[in-house]
């Protein structure tokens, strides 16, 4: 076996620095906090809480604390015709947990009885590396001036641990057709955790 010379000292800075770079991209690229920063579509609004931000298209109207209630953080709606046709809510602190998936099981644990859940997934959201989505659809019962009974109503849940490890659950649901795919899209990729 043959020793190796050591490189000289130039060649040594040299590669350390190729490697700085090459991780400072790579970094850079995945992004350690998610998907970036919540990219947010001109002339839309956004619930502000403390552990997360979320934008909802136009034609909601933010609630107040009152019209939302005790367990929602923030809430907007969309309503036609005097009946909520699509929620975004924000809940804040509803559980204890260590984890997203812990914070998700809680969550789902919130969904009307007898809907069809999808289970859970992960999902990237900008300021967290762990957020989970559950996907579920229900008949509406028609009460609290939702749609009509037995209206299908589709919902997804993003839910994790913000910065401070407090629990924060974003449902939104819609009455079918009512919010288009791109708009839930949007709606998900404008999250931004605290």
């Amino acid at each position: 076996m043959t020793r190796r010379e050591p490189l000289p000292m130039k060649t040594r800075r040299a590669c350390l620095a190729a490697a700085l770079l090459t991780t400072a991209v790579a970094l850079t690229g995945c992004g350690s906090s998610g998907s970036g920063a919540g990219e947010v579509p001109e002339g839309w609004g956004t619930l502000k809480t403390k552990g997360v931000d979320v934008s909802y298209p136009k034609g909601y109207e933010e609630q107040s604390a009152a019209e939302r209630g005790e367990h929602n953080a923030a809430a907007a709606v969309r309503t036609e015709g005097g009946r909520k046709v699509s929620v975004v809510t924000v809940q804040l602190g509803f559980t204890e947990a260590n984890s997203a998936e812990q914070a998700a099981i809680a969550a789902e644990a919130g969904i009307q009885l007898g809907a069809d859940v999808e289970g859970q997934k992960d999902v990237d959201l900008a300021g967290t590396d762990e957020a989970k989505r559950i996907d579920f659809s229900f008949k509406a019962t028609g009460e609290d001036g939702g749609p009509a009974a037995g209206t299908p109503v589709e919902g997804v849940i993003l839910a994790g641990l913000d910065s401070h490890d407090t629990t924060f659950a974003i449902r939104i649901d819609a009455e079918r057709d009512a919010l288009p795919d791109g708009d839930l899209d949007r709606i998900i990729d404008s999250v931004e955790v605290h």
